[in-house]
């Protein structure tokens, strides 16, 4: 009963190269599915060169025709696309009824507080890929350099897991 988590995000590789990966969501919709899902494909360095979409206002299916690097990590991406689609179960209108007291609480937001003596070219993105990679979403980032070339980021994360 359901959908198997596998098919709601397949990814094709592409089978020469310089041809497109095909990535292929189906999944229930909800407003600002594609954008989300556009969003996490380019956060991942690739390029979108072609896209489509349909739906019927409660189930979607689409594609899009991506070119990137060969250094993407395909998994995690699938992961992270898998994500932000809503669950099967959200289109049975089947309702949980929580006492109000146990209402989901948000996410924990932590502070990460990076010093470096030297500011240089990329190291913001050098530190957002290892947190990517890490599995931590950053929330907002504050980033302070002094005169003198040092460097202070602040970062706020949750824990996607």
């Amino acid at each position: 009963m359901g959908v198997p988590c596998d098919d709601m995000v397949l990814v094709s590789q592409a089978q020469k190269q310089g041809d497109p990966t095909v990535i292929t969501v189906n999944c229930p919709d909800k407003t600002g599915l594609g954008c989300d899902l556009c969003r996490i494909i380019l956060l991942f360095g690739l390029s979108i060169s072609r896209g489509d979409a349909s739906t019927d206002g409660k189930w979607c299916y689409v594609v899009f025709w991506v070119v990137g690097k060969p250094t993407t990590r395909w998994n995690l991406l699938k992961k992270r696309l898998l994500d932000v689609c809503p669950s099967y179960f959200s289109t049975l209108g089947l309702r949980y009824y929580l006492p109000e007291d146990q209402q989901p609480k948000p996410p924990d937001v932590f502070l990460l507080k990076f010093w470096c003596c030297y500011d240089r070219r990329g190291l913001l993105h050098d530190l957002t890929e290892v947190l990517c990679e890490l599995e931590l979403t950053i929330k907002r980032v504050k980033v302070y350099t002094t005169p003198d070339g040092r460097v202070m980021d602040l970062l706020f994360v949750t824990d996607t897991r």
